[in-house]
């Protein structure tokens, strides 16, 4: 029956029948028999006579799923939906999370006017799917449709949201509402949310916000004041010491870190260091002075051989930065745009924005973010590291001595390092 299946897939329906005659010469009450039987009368036209030997069929062995799902097509074509639906909750019970089943499920209840009942089941359907995962052409067209379903009802229960908030949505700031509207894109699946992921340290309890407001960091204002200076003394960098830009992914050879294959050990993502994980690079400083007293105020993070960290980051033409994560929640990273050309994007997770010259921003790195220029210009921005404000001066050395700690007991190539 194995080679029946093969040959029918190779479309050997002459070799597939004489191999099928041999195995019902062996067998005739096999289930894989009757199974075969039945949907060659199916294939024929004649569903009722399939749906009979399809119930011998689940009756001799009730737990093979494609057995009820043989017997659920045929239902289909008989429009017993009732019956259809049975068939692949048997189907469900033996595996809840098989693709196939649950799209057939969500369509038969589309067939039964159930549309939002269906929808949900497309939304599991969807859940099943790993990222990257390559489907039949058949198959991956009943996906987009599920998609589609999914997208239709999202938009429709987003409506019936806003009529029933939207007075109160009218009495309040943006501010106020942004928690409340990434709960409720989760719910409707415009977008996911996003938990940090850091590669060392995960310090629990802090706030993890994607983008964090501007009022936690009162020296930004004179940070951002200082951009036309910082962009001065970077075009003198790109016309004078280009020796001084280095690969900013410079991992050793081996490491299990393949979303930089592009990018490991390229000036395509180059790096002016002012300070490198605590190591002031003393010639490049002398060339930036008035960045480096736009920085005196910052809460730099201050943990010997791993900060402070500030650079200018340098992205070059048609590149990108692939998503990751960076190594904790402790700190955040702040942007500071300088030379910002059209088609440059950023991602923090379910969020993503366009850098405008002057405009600085802080986000969490610890959740998965992503950094693009499309543009035939390079982009540079300025880069460093700043404590998280919600850790207690206690906490900050804390995690400063244990940080110091491990690195001591570690080989320092094992420790994990900092991203965009």
């Amino acid at each position: 029956m194995s080679a029946v299946e093969r040959l029918v897939g190779e479309r050997r329906d002459a070799d597939a029948l004489r191999v099928l005659g041999e195995a019902e010469a062996i067998l005739p009450d096999h289930p894989f028999v009757l199974h075969e039987r039945a949907r060659r009368l199916l294939v024929g036209g004649d569903p009722l006579a399939a749906r009979a030997l399809l119930e011998r069929v689940v009756a001799t062995a009730p737990q093979h799923v494609p057995f009820w799902l043989s017997l659920a097509a045929a239902l289909r074509a008989l429009a017993r939906r009732e019956e259809e639906l049975a068939a692949l909750e048997r189907a469900l019970a033996i595996d809840p999370i098989h693709l196939v089943v649950l799209l057939q499920k969500a369509a038969v209840l589309d067939l039964m006017h159930k549309p939002r009942a269906a929808a949900s089941i497309y939304t599991n359907a969807l859940q099943t799917l790993a990222p990257g995962t390559r489907l039949p052409p058949p198959l991956e067209a009943h996906v987009q449709h599920a998609r589609k379903r999914v997208a239709e009802n999202g938009a429709e229960l987003a409506a019936v949201i806003d009529g029933r908030i939207g007075a109160l949505r009218q009495a309040h700031t943006t501010g106020e509402q942004r928690r409340f509207e990434r709960c409720i894109d989760q719910i409707l699946g415009r977008r996911r949310i996003y938990a940090p992921q850091p590669t060392f340290m995960l310090f629990p309890y802090l706030s993890n916000n994607e983008f964090f407001d501007r009022e936690h960091f009162p020296w930004l204002e004179a940070v951002e004041a200082a951009t036309d200076s910082m962009r001065e003394e970077l075009l003198g960098i790109l016309s004078a010491d280009q020796a001084g830009i280095q690969p900013y992914i410079a991992y050793r050879e081996g490491l299990p870190l393949n979303q930089w294959k592009e990018l490991n050990h390229s000036r395509r993502w180059g790096a002016y260091f002012l300070w490198n994980e605590g190591q002031r690079l003393e010639d490049h400083i002398a060339r930036c002075p008035r960045t480096v007293a736009a920085l005196a105020a910052v809460p730099h993070i201050d943990i010997p051989g791993r900060g402070p960290t500030a650079f200018f980051s340098i992205l070059d033409t048609r590149t990108r930065i692939p998503p990751h994560t960076g190594v904790t929640n402790t700190r955040l990273t702040v942007h500071v745009p300088l030379i910002v050309p059209p088609g440059c994007g950023f991602r923090v997770g379910g969020e993503t924005r366009e850098w405008k010259v002057g405009t600085a921003w802080v986000f969490d790195d610890t959740i998965e973010h992503e950094a693009w220029n499309d543009s035939d210009v390079p982009r540079a921005i300025l880069i460093f590291d700043v404590w998280h404000p919600e850790l207690s001066a206690l906490e900050r050395d804390l995690v400063r001595q244990s940080t110091v700690a491990l690195a001591e007991y570690y080989d320092a190539e094992t420790m994990p390092r900092r991203g965009e």
